[in-house]
């Protein structure tokens, strides 16, 4: 019997939902408020969380998103995933290689792959990837990463050039979703900017309007 396609990773926002940023809220608040502003992509990111409970939250996180119709993705484990049924797993510089990743989930499930140029995309198509996170295109505190900051000529070329779809990533907010977009990119990844909002979900909403108006170019 065919394995069922995978899910197609929908353009727009691509929301990370972390547990180093915001740690007085629970993961599964952050998810649910995100979700409530209409979020389409949580990727579920847990530095910090006890494996137990990381398991815990992502079958959680996985089933608010199933609810509402969103993708849910695991940042780098791949096991997770699997026992929590999300939709697949992004991984990065250090994590799981994406061919041991395609390997594991099969070809039912997302992979999305960090990379820092188009060789790096076409590189990551060949072994198994269904898009990919480019940056920094800004400058972000999130997360120490070892590449120049792009900037968004540098993230245009590798749109223009990659064979996969591509997610800007590093420092995107709401002063910059709209040129991320503007950009080509099919989606944009934001951390910080959503967390640390007063109202999350009216956050996302805002976030969401920025990135079309920059896409459609408004």
């Amino acid at each position: 019997m065919n394995a069922p396609p995978r899910p197609l990773l929908p353009p727009g926002l691509y929301l990370l939902c972390d547990d180093t940023v915001r740690v007085d809220m629970p993961l599964v608040l952050k998810a649910e408020r995100m979700l409530a502003g209409g979020a389409r992509v949580v990727q579920l990111r847990m530095k910090r969380t006890p494996v137990r409970e990381a398991l815990s939250v992502a079958r959680e996180v996985v089933r608010l998103c199933r609810r509402a119709g969103a993708v849910c993705l695991l940042n780098d484990r791949v096991d997770l995933a699997l026992l929590a049924d999300a939709d697949g797993v992004h991984v990065g510089d250090e994590d799981l290689p994406a061919e041991a990743a395609r390997a594991l989930l099969g070809p039912g499930r997302l992979v999305g792959v960090t990379v820092r140029d188009a060789e790096g995309a076409r590189a990551a198509r060949e072994a198994g990837a269904d898009y990919v996170g480019v940056g920094p295109v800004f400058g972000t505190t999130t997360k120490q990463v070892p590449a120049p900051v792009l900037g968004l000529e540098g993230l245009a070329r590798v749109v223009t050039d990659s064979p996969l779809p591509v997610v800007g990533i590093g420092g995107v907010g709401l002063e910059n979703v709209g040129r991320v977009a503007a950009s080509g990119a099919h989606g944009a990844a934001v951390v910080s900017d959503v967390l640390l909002a007063q109202d999350l979900a009216e956050r996302v909403r805002l976030l969401t309007a920025a990135f079309e108006r920059g896409r459609v170019g408004g």
